[in-house]
C-alpha cells in the first residue's frame, strides 16, 4: 500500500503496486508528518462415504469437530438441503465458488443471491457464525495486557480485516496496563486507495483516554510486504502521537495468511 503524503490543503500523489494511502499530516505542531480460519485455499475435497455422510453429527460428537472434513461441518451448519439438492452436495459447491473457507465466512449477503441451497436464513445463519467468531476473539482480548497476546491479536485483526476486498484501517486504543479500551475502523478505502488522518486518530486517542494503541491496514491483494508508503506512514503516526504522550506500539500489515508487524522488525 502506498501513502500520498500531502501537505494540507493541497494533496500531492505517489503510487506503488501494493496500494496507495493517503496520509494527511497532523495539524500538531513539530509532526514530521484462533478460531481465525486460515486462508490457505480450501482445494475440493473427495466425495464423501455413504456411511460418513450420513454420520457427521454422530462422529462430531465421538470424536470431535476436529475428526471432520470441511464439508461435513459446513453440511452440520447448514443443517438440510432444499428440495433435490443434498445439504453435502452444497456445502461442496459453497467451497468451490468461494475457493477458501476464510473467502465464504468473509462473503457479503448479496454474493450467496443465485447460489442453489442456500437462501436467506442459510445466508443469514454462514454471517452470523462470522460475526460470533469475530466477537469471541474480541472477548479474548478483553482485560489482558495486548503486548502479552501478540497471536491472540493478529488472529483477530485476521478475521476482522485480511479477508477483506478492500483496505481498511483499524485502530487498537490501548489504556495505560496495554488492555483494550476500543476497536474501531478508521477508515475504509477502495482496492487501491485510502485515506488516513493522523490528527484524527490523535483526537480519538485523547477522546478515549488511551495511553497507547496499535494500528493495523490490510493488504487485499495478500502480500504483507510494506511499500514505502506504509512506512512513512508508520513514522508519521509515531511522531504525532509522541507529541501528546501516547506509544504507538505496533502497526501490523494483514494478509489472509501473513502478518507483518513493524514493532518485530525494528520499525524498519
Amino acid at each position: 500500500m502506498t501513502v500520498e503524503t500531502v501537505a494540507e490543503p493541497a494533496p500531492q500523489a505517489s503510487t506503488a503496486a501494493s496500494g496507495a494511502v493517503s496520509v494527511i499530516p497532523s495539524a500538531i505542531p513539530s509532526a514530521a508528518a484462533s478460531l481465525a480460519t486460515s486462508d490457505a485455499g480450501t482445494s475440493p475435497e473427495p466425495p464423501l462415504p455413504l456411511r460418513s455422510r450420513d454420520m457427521p453429527r454422530e462422529r462430531l460428537r465421538t470424536a470431535g469437530a476436529t475428526a471432520l472434513s470441511d464439508i461435513e461441518l459446513i453440511a452440520i451448519l447448514l443443517g438440510s438441503g432444499l428440495p433435490g439438492h443434498d445439504v453435502f452436495n452444497v456445502a461442496r459447491s459453497l467451497l468451490t465458488r468461494f475457493g477458501s473457507l476464510r473467502a465464504l465466512l468473509d462473503a457479503q449477503p448479496e454474493e450467496f443471491d443465485g447460489l442453489r441451497g442456500i437462501g436467506p436464513a442459510k445466508a443469514a445463519l454462514l454471517q452470523a457464525i462470522t460475526e460470533l467468531a469475530r466477537r469471541a476473539l474480541a472477548e479474548a482480548l478483553d482485560d489482558k495486557p495486548l503486548v502479552d497476546s501478540p497471536a491472540a491479536v493478529e488472529d483477530y485483526l485476521r478475521l476482522l480485516i485480511g479477508g477483506r476486498p478492500h483496505e481498511v484501517f483499524v485502530c487498537l486504543f490501548l489504556d495505560a496496563r496495554h488492555r483494550l479500551i476500543r476497536s474501531e475502523e478508521i477508515s475504509r478505502g477502495s482496492l487501491t486507495r485510502m485515506a488516513v488522518y493522523p490528527r484524527e486518530i490523535v483526537r480519538r486517542a485523547l477522546t478515549l483516554n488511551a495511553a497507547s494503541l496499535i494500528v493495523a491496514h490490510n493488504h487485499p491483494s495478500g502480500a504483507v510486504q510494506p511499500s514505502a508508503s506504509d512506512r512513512r506512514l508508520t513514522r508519521v503516526l509515531r511522531e504525532t502521537l509522541a507529541l501528546v504522550e501516547v506509544q504507538l506500539v505496533d502497526h501490523l500489515v494483514i494478509g489472509a495468511r501473513e502478518t507483518f508487524s513493524f514493532a518485530r522488525h525494528g520499525w524498519n
